[in-house]
């Protein structure tokens, strides 16, 4: 059987894909309690950003929604396709237009945290309440010092 993997953009003011990612999101939120953003700061941030997404026979399996400095403002794989190589994929695209990559991850959020370490971003701080919720947050970088078109064509090898 062969499968068909097919990356998509959304750039500034499109939301062409937007309601499914809002879908995928509310699907890990739910069983994960994670991603735990309100639909208008979900959309409204969305519409701002540049959105990679990734599409196996036109179903999503994630997304990277991306600020022009190079900022992960949502991060997403379909639990059922983790650990095939999909987060680093949009990890990559990311990489591949920014000098640097940089995140926030909640502090609670294990898996997160150890896929963030696993393709090279550094802890840089902690942030208490960072969250509307009061949770607290790690800030993540990428690059420069860790060469980033390296780690690139690391990323895209595994």
């Amino acid at each position: 059987m062969s499968v068909t993997v097919e990356k998509r953009v959304d750039g500034p003011g499109a939301t062409d894909h937007a309601a499914e990612a809002w879908e995928l999101k509310e699907r890990i939120r739910r069983t994960e309690n994670v991603l735990k953003q309100r639909k208008r700061f979900f959309m409204d941030a969305y519409r701002r950003a540049k959105t990679h997404l990734l599409y196996l026979d036109d179903d999503l399996v994630g997304f990277a929604t991306t600020r022009r400095d190079g900022y992960i403002l949502f991060l997403a794989v379909a639990p059922e396709w983790r650990g095939e190589g999909f987060g680093r994929r949009l990890i990559a695209e990311v990489a591949e237009e920014h000098r640097t990559v940089t995140c926030h991850a909640r502090a609670t959020n294990e898996r997160a945290l150890a896929f963030y370490e696993s393709v090279g971003f550094e802890i840089k701080r902690r942030i208490e309440s960072y969250y509307e919720d009061d949770g607290d947050a790690y800030y993540l970088r990428l690059g420069p010092d860790e060469r980033l078109r390296d780690r690139l064509s690391e990323l895209i090898r595994r």
